[in-house]
């Protein structure tokens, strides 16, 4: 499922699939901020989702960096932790006001954490305010330089406001931070294609995050096109076998079949 990460909008031209995934994307995008409440239940940047996807996994447990993570994070006090799931509650429930107010607070009480600041952007960016945001995000790096959540979010956010280069530089930051935070990749992947036009930066990221995840449509079709595009072999379906030493292959001679992109080239929708 393809929110904010595979979430960069589309832009004019490209082909029709990257259009339909692009498309997709988008319309992800807008829900995005949804997707992302369940990602800071606890304080120290959990690994679920954010920025570009929508949520694939639950949250980790308040004080853990979930299963996918590896980061090393700060220890949540119980009086922080009760504090945040408050101002969360209120963001929830579409309280903008009081959940503001609420993460602003948790955040000058505790400047160790990137994770109230981190919602708090994504309350400003919903609202239209993506300067605001940007700022608030390169804050919150400031505090937990090792939370890839807080540096996904910020790259997602330059996408945004078409800093196109600082959105990579951001990612790759997430990556360094964390290699098996997957959103960091897939956001990647999409920026690198559709926006920077790097299918080769593109291809790499979509091919980890597959590793990393499992997930077979739509990055398995993305994966094929880009493959076509460079002039690469598709990738072989498991289970498909290479013919025996000098078995006959030939247009009259059955043989085993050629091996096919995994879904084609289906869109993002898929």
């Amino acid at each position: 499922m393809w929110s904010r990460a595979s979430s960069e909008p589309a832009r004019s031209g490209g082909g029709a699939a990257r259009g339909a995934r692009a498309g997709t994307a988008a319309r992800a995008a807008a829900n995005s901020a949804a997707a992302v409440l369940g990602a800071f239940a606890c304080l120290s940047a959990c690994a679920a989702t954010l920025a570009e996807p929508a949520a694939t996994a639950p949250a980790a447990a308040p004080g853990t960096t979930g299963a996918a993570s590896t980061a090393n994070h700060p220890q949540v006090p119980e009086a922080a932790r009760a504090d945040f799931n408050r101002a969360l509650n209120y963001m929830r429930a579409g309280n903008t006001v009081e959940a503001e107010l609420g993460f602003k607070q948790v955040a000058l009480t505790y400047p160790q954490f990137a994770a109230p600041l981190v919602n708090l952007a994504i309350l400003q960016r919903k609202s239209g305010h993506l300067d605001q945001a940007e700022e608030t995000l390169k804050s919150a790096v400031a505090r937990e330089n090792g939370s890839a959540v807080a540096w996904t979010e910020l790259g997602a956010t330059q996408r945004m406001r078409g800093e196109f280069t600082d959105a990579a530089a951001s990612y790759e930051r997430a990556i360094a931070a964390d290699p098996r935070y997957a959103p960091a990749w897939r956001n990647l992947g999409v920026l690198s294609d559709l926006y920077l036009g790097d299918p080769n930066r593109a291809l790499k990221a979509f091919e980890q995050y597959q590793e990393l995840t499992g997930e077979d449509k739509p990055v398995t079709g993305w994966i094929a096109e880009l493959r076509q595009r460079l002039g690469l072999p598709p990738v072989k379906r498991p289970g498909s076998a290479e013919p025996a030493p000098g078995s006959p292959r030939d247009s009259s001679s059955p043989g085993p079949a050629s091996a096919a992109p995994a879904s084609g080239t289906q869109g993002a929708g898929g």
